[in-house]
């Protein structure tokens, strides 16, 4: 399927990262039809599988030491696998993931990307194909209405919705040199979540695109930083296509990432 930009792009900045919810709230099953149905459309990469599970969904999620971070009353989730046979596949889930999961939050629902849960129960009931391993998942359904004081002490753990600015995070061509669909595309990048807001991504503006990089170094929080890099990469397309510039992306070897060549 063809990326929805304008449907996508106001979700970026809509979507925040929940992890208690309603239980007397379930899913219309009309919802959870389209959901599905964008799981197995948005595909952009033959490696990686989106699966929606609605049964058993609180069985697969971990908490942290003292329940904090613990996820609560989801109806449902969706695990994100990918063939580790793809030397990109971490940048592609994340990349797949995030437009599934911009998908739920244009629908009202709420998510958090997770890569802390119980890996063989998931895996049991997506049925991996050979190769496949589910790399991340994120529970789906309405958020309860009043964060709970656990879920605050997370938000403010992760610095969730603290960005670094733009000065810290690009470089190559001067910012008066910009192509206009630029700078959105880039604030859309900044945006994108990542592991214990780590935030590991750097910009090259170019004449013809965008390249993504990874900035930083240190332990991967069981999330692969290129997976992060992969959500900043859908990110930055969906805002560019909302401004009238479609690409194509070039996947590019340690530490960069990959390239977004502008056709238009």
């Amino acid at each position: 399927m063809d990326i929805p930009f304008s449907r996508w792009h106001p979700a970026i900045e809509e979507r925040r990262s929940r992890r208690r919810f309603d239980p007397d709230l379930p899913i219309a099953a009309e919802t959870l039809g389209d959901l599905d149905t964008v799981c197995r459309q948005f595909a952009p990469f033959s490696c990686v599988r989106s699966v929606l599970v609605t049964s058993s969904a609180e069985s697969v999620f971990k908490g942290f030491i003292g329940g904090y971070g613990k996820i609560t009353g989801a109806p449902a989730f969706i695990a994100f696998a990918g063939n580790m046979e793809d030397p990109f596949v971490q940048e592609k889930v994340g990349y797949t993931g995030e437009g599934i999961i911009l998908e739920a939050t244009a629908l009202g629902l709420s998510t958090c990307w997770l890569g802390l849960f119980k890996e063989e129960a998931v895996a049991s009931i997506v049925k991996l194909h050979n190769g496949e391993r589910v790399l991340a998942i994120t529970p789906v359904g309405y958020a309860m209405k009043a964060q709970h004081w656990q879920e605050r002490l997370m938000t403010g753990f992760v610095r969730s919705h603290n960005r670094l600015p733009l000065t810290e995070l690009v470089r190559g061509l001067p910012e008066e040199q910009w192509p206009g669909w630029v700078g959105a595309s880039l604030e859309a990048a900044r945006l994108a979540p990542s592991a214990v807001n780590r935030q590991p991504w750097s910009f090259e503006v170019q004449e013809d695109g965008v390249t993504v990089s990874v900035r930083t170094r240190g332990p991967e929080f069981r999330v692969s930083k290129r997976l992060d890099c992969g959500i900043a990469m859908l990110h930055l397309e969906v805002a560019a296509g909302d401004h009238g510039c479609t690409g194509e992306w070039e996947f590019l070897p340690s530490p960069q990432v990959a390239r977004f060549r502008a056709r238009s």
